[in-house]
């Protein structure tokens, strides 16, 4: 039946929309291919078959007793009987909704992080605007109010609940990794740029399709911040772990390294390119730029490769409320003090109240460390809000990081690399010092 002569009404209409993707081979980016095999059905909102009954412009709802507000952009041929992927851009530290949905100084070839132009009238784009120009995601509103979002959408326009996806740069990045970690079966994949853990991870243990960007120089999110949030994709897609190739410094050149091994549907690339915070790098070039970038075709061709597919996990309606944070479980106790060597470098990026500190624990002894503690002295002022690679406690003040389970041995010569948030009072100095395990470990 051809979708002109349908004369069902809504609901039988977006029943009838299950539509079963059929088809030979469909290949998909970054080296990977979905097999007829993968194909599933295509899951229709129930604002299929009804006429839109929300427009191109800004948006106001109420989420969590706030008013909260977001861009909406529709295909200019939009059709009500078909089911459209779904892209959401989270904007950087104080930049806005309209930064992403109009381009910002770059224009219009950089709209929603570039991926409009590509579209084709293919897909709904939506950028939301972040409380105080940023995603602290505190008490998890920003999960709240993305879930708030996906109802509304879900209820108003025709959208294929298998193709939802999130992208960001900086903040925006650590925004979509948080909608990773919380909402995996919300979202089919995220694409992360100059990204870190800054919007927490509720979660974090299931998987998705997982696309990182990060330049090697990154002056305001080290790339080992990216790094572990890449790393955590990697162990929960069950990829062949590896330490990817990545481009020499002055080489003007990015690295695409897709992973091996994946569970089949959650791939997990990572672009590694030489340069600082921007998402716009252009190879050749130290000037980024975004309609040059190679980022949105990259970011495009991930995307686009599970058109027509399920993942393994069916796809789900956001919960009505958000779920409260999981307390963690008991961590490990402390291993006994110990003599093995250390060497501890520390990166430290901050803003106004806030800052991130990346710490690199580099075994120069001779034999593996299992299970690890670092203690160290927090500058007075300073209050962890959320870490990565390690369990804090307390939050101020003398503090130890304990191993994760996936990253408690160390072997001769090889490093671990943690981090945390805080926010500061003013002093933003890094800790004096550092014992691994009651060892005193030389800083760097």
């Amino acid at each position: 039946m051809s979708m002109h002569k349908l004369t069902l009404g809504p609901v039988a209409a977006a029943a009838t929309l299950l539509l079963a993707a059929a088809g030979a081979m469909l290949s998909g980016g970054h080296g990977t291919t979905a097999s007829a095999a993968d194909v599933g059905v295509l899951a229709a909102t129930a604002g299929c078959g009804r006429a839109p009954t929300l427009a191109n412009g800004t948006h106001t709802i109420q989420s969590g007793g706030m008013n909260r507000s977001f861009i909406l952009r529709l295909p200019d041929n939009y059709n009500n009987n078909q089911p459209y992927r779904l892209v959401f851009g989270f904007h950087w530290l104080n930049g806005s909704a309209n930064d992403v949905a109009s381009g910002g100084s770059d224009g219009a070839a950089w709209a929603y992080y570039g991926l409009h132009r590509l579209a084709n009238n293919s897909t709904i784009f939506v950028a939301p605007q972040g409380l105080n120009a940023g995603w602290a995601n505190s008490g998890g509103q920003d999960l709240t109010f993305v879930d708030d979002m996906v109802r509304l959408l879900d209820g108003a326009l025709c959208i294929d609940t298998t193709q939802r996806f999130a992208t960001g740069f900086s903040y925006g990045g650590g925004m979509s990794f948080a909608l990773a970690c919380a909402r995996p079966t919300v979202f089919r994949a995220v694409a992360v740029l100059a990204g870190a853990q800054l919007s927490g991870c509720n979660g974090g243990t299931q998987p998705i399709a997982y696309f990182g960007v990060h330049g090697i120089s990154d002056s305001v999110l080290n790339i080992s911040q990216g790094r572990s949030l890449r790393d955590r994709f990697v162990t929960n897609n069950g990829c062949t772990r590896q330490n990817p190739p990545e481009p020499a410094q002055g080489s003007r050149t990015h690295t695409l390294t897709t992973y091996t091994g994946c569970r089949a549907g959650y791939p997990v690339v990572w672009a590694a390119f030489d340069g600082d915070h921007t998402p716009t790098p252009v190879d050749g070039s130290s000037s980024p730029n975004g309609s040059r970038t190679w980022v949105p075709a990259e970011t495009w061709r991930f995307f686009t490769q599970f058109e027509g597919t399920s993942p393994t996990t069916p796809p789900t309606t956001p919960p009505t409320t958000t779920p409260t944070t999981t307390p963690p479980t008991n961590p490990p106790t402390t291993p006994p003090p110990g003599t093995g060597a250390c060497r501890v470098t520390t990166t430290i990026n901050s803003w106004n109240t806030g800052l991130t500190e990346s710490i690199t624990i580099t075994n120069t002894g001779t034999t593996a460390i299992n299970g690890w503690s670092l203690v160290f002295t927090l500058p007075g002022g300073q209050t962890i809000t959320s870490g990565w690679n390690a369990a804090y406690s307390p939050t101020s003040g003398q503090v130890t990081a304990r191993n994760a389970a996936y990253n408690g041995t160390i072997a001769p010569n090889a490093s671990v690399s943690i981090g945390f948030q805080a926010t500061h009072s003013g002093n933003t100095a890094r800790p004096t010092s550092f014992t691994l395990n009651g060892a005193t470990c030389t800083t760097a």
